[in-house]
């Protein structure tokens, strides 16, 4: 857990993309290809500019212990085209993010005590609802 990884967390194709980013190195990975130093950022804080020459963006940061994963963590707002987030995890992966593994943002969340097992369980069943039977039991 040591890598800090980056995914892809919305469906590629609509008008807005976000790339989620987690683990100690976020802030200053980020810093590298944004047009703001974040790694002074405050916590739960947006800051809008450009990622290299791809795309005006919003960055949302997350710092320790008050992310989804329990690491510090940032979310990139930008158009959605596959084009868009591709070039963005491209720039990440070259300045040190690895892509993640599918569940790995939960998984992280589980084993920095962020999620129990059954909270980590319901993520899972939540994202495979597929009406409203299946997702009134994933949010119970």
């Amino acid at each position: 857990m040591k890598e800090t990884i980056c995914a892809i967390a919305t469906a590629t194709g609509g008008a807005l993309g976000i790339i989620r980013i987690s683990g100690n190195q976020t802030l200053e990975i980020l810093s590298r290809i944004f047009t703001k130093d974040l790694t002074k950022a405050k916590p739960n804080t947006i800051h809008y500019g450009h990622i290299a020459d791809i795309d005006e963006v919003l960055v949302s940061v997350f710092r320790v212990p008050h992310s989804y994963t329990g690491e510090d963590s940032a979310e990139i707002s930008c158009h959605g085209s596959r084009y868009i987030l591709n070039k963005v995890l491209e720039l990440l992966v070259q300045n040190g993010c690895r892509l993640a593994n599918p569940g790995e943002f939960t998984q992280r969340a589980y084993l920095n005590g962020k999620l129990d097992l059954s909270q980590a369980e319901a993520v899972a069943d939540l994202i495979a609802s597929s009406n409203k039977a299946t997702h009134d039991i994933a949010l119970s």
